[in-house]
């Protein structure tokens, strides 16, 4: 009896893993989506969707230390920035549980009140699961070493 026991309980954690499996694999494709939806929010200044996709406590650091709001995000967006230029590459996406990290390189062209800028930098995007659904979380960005990508 003990070896069926160990048996079946051996089947169950390989189901249990399968199904873990399959839900993280459905909750990256949900984040990456999220995210995208996000980053053309931000080029599309459309507050609304960052305002749904932002949670209230968001955070933003910048490589200098500068932090940011989500008040302060959404400010900007109703702001002066044009974006010419958007895209990102190198998007990895990880899930640990109710936890998910989106990791890309970032170019951005365009004009904030007139004046002209063109960065390339690396972001992290943190989100959380809630009750309502995933919400970013907590951001942070940096311009890339010299010499790498």
């Amino acid at each position: 009896m003990p070896q069926a026991f160990a048996v079946l309980a051996s089947a169950l954690l390989s189901i249990t893993a399968a199904l873990s499996h399959a839900s993280d694999a459905e909750d990256m494709k949900l984040v990456a989506a999220l995210d995208e939806q996000y980053q053309q929010a931000v080029k599309d200044r459309d507050a609304a969707t960052m305002d749904r996709i932002l949670a209230d406590n968001f955070v933003l650091v910048l490589g200098k230390g500068q932090t940011f709001g989500k008040a302060d995000l959404l400010k900007e967006a109703r702001g002066k920035i044009v974006y010419e230029h958007q895209e990102d590459t190198h998007r990895t996406v990880r899930v640990w549980k109710d936890t998910a990290v989106v990791t890309a390189l970032l170019w951005v062209k365009g004009t904030d009140d007139g004046k002209a800028f063109d960065h390339t930098l690396w972001f992290s995007d943190v989100y959380t699961r809630t009750p309502n659904g995933w919400r970013y979380v907590f951001g942070q960005a940096s311009l890339p070493i010299a010499g790498t990508l």
